[in-house]
């Protein structure tokens, strides 16, 4: 149903000619759109593409709040609080195995690659899977990189017999791990490599890091959803919504500094040289990828996706498997030559 949903949209805007701006434009319609955290460097194209009117163009006015986790914006837009949102594609999947027909669509993947890790001290000696046996970890409950450890442990030939897994609050992880009393911390990378540094450590220099997509978890992650509400009732809009986050981001790619500019504006108290530093990381270790540089920025795999709804449907064990279609839509997506991202850090 939610195929020929979007395919029917993509029709009647083809039957529209797209012809969604200037003076042609109707009255502006307004999105509610929630971050998957507080301001962070890494939604700058968000923020880009309000304070330089692109969504403007659209007709859009994109009202931003901050989120409360990447899983909660899937939550949040499903009790109809927000229209769109940036989050995680996993808890997609998992709601759309017992709530099916209710659960957003991603209709432009951002992040490419997972951002869940091991982080080890170096002086522990964990380079590879084999070396968790043995080891204390700690993980906060009910996150993703936690819930599907013993995925990866299978994936790895890894007896989970063997490794203490110990429960805390995401804000302990660091400390803990930087103490000692743990040997490894389950976590989100672009999170924990920069509480690191604050904290006043070399993430680079001191810490290993096993990332799951790296041994056998291909799965995809955070990017921009919508409500199948609004691919229903204003398809124009998801359309436009994705053109101009699409055009903001192919600009921050290449520049930086406006990309910051926009943070700043949206929130003076955040730390700019961490949150640059984390716009960066978000780029080099989770946006550009070599699939990314083959079907452009936004798109994704067919393939992957079923394979990745599997690894999801084992670690959470779901009580079905939803197909790729019921999670993610390239029927908003611009044609691949407006979505070719080249990144220079800058």
């Amino acid at each position: 149903m939610l195929k020929r949903l979007c395919l029917g949209a993509a029709a009647g805007l083809a039957m529209a000619g797209l012809a969604f701006t200037g003076a042609a434009r109707a009255q502006e319609t307004t999105i509610r759109f929630t971050l998957g955290w507080k301001t962070q460097g890494s939604d700058a194209a968000f923020f880009v593409a309000r304070d330089k009117g692109y969504y403007k163009a659209e007709g859009l006015n994109v009202v931003i709040d901050q989120g409360e986790g990447s899983g909660a914006t899937v939550t949040r837009i499903m009790g109809g609080a927000y229209d769109a949102g940036f989050g995680d594609v996993n808890a997609i999947i998992q709601n759309a195995a017992t709530k099916p027909g209710e659960n957003p669509v991603m209709v432009y993947m951002i992040w490419n690659r997972p951002p869940f890790a091991i982080s080890s001290k170096k002086a522990t000696g964990i380079t590879k899977p084999k070396d968790l046996e043995g080891r204390t970890l700690g993980g906060a409950p009910g996150t993703p990189t936690t819930r599907l450890l013993e995925v990866f442990a299978r994936k790895n030939g890894l007896d989970m017999g063997k490794i203490k897994l110990t429960s805390m609050a995401p804000n302990l992880q660091e400390p803990l791990l930087i103490k000692g009393d743990i040997d490894g911390a389950l976590v989100f990378n672009i999170t924990s490599y920069f509480n690191l540094l604050l904290n006043r450590q070399d993430p680079e220099k001191d810490f290993n890091w096993l990332t799951f997509g790296d041994f056998g978890l291909d799965l995809y992650s955070n990017g921009l959803m919508v409500s199948q509400k609004l691919i229903k009732e204003n398809p124009k809009a998801v359309a436009g919504l994705v053109r101009a986050t699409n055009k903001a981001m192919i600009e921050i790619a290449k520049d930086q500094a406006v990309a910051m500019k926009a943070v700043m504006a949206y929130d003076a108290l955040v730390n700019e040289a961490i949150e640059k530093k984390r716009l960066q990381y978000s780029f080099s270790e989770l946006i550009v990828s070599p699939e990314m540089k083959e079907i452009g920025v936004g798109d994704t795999k067919d393939a992957r996706m079923a394979s990745a709804i599997g690894i999801i449907a084992e670690g959470y064990q779901l009580p079905r498997t939803p197909k790729p279609e019921e999670i993610f839509s390239r029927a908003f997506l611009p044609p691949k030559a407006e979505r070719e991202l080249v990144y220079t850090a800058n």
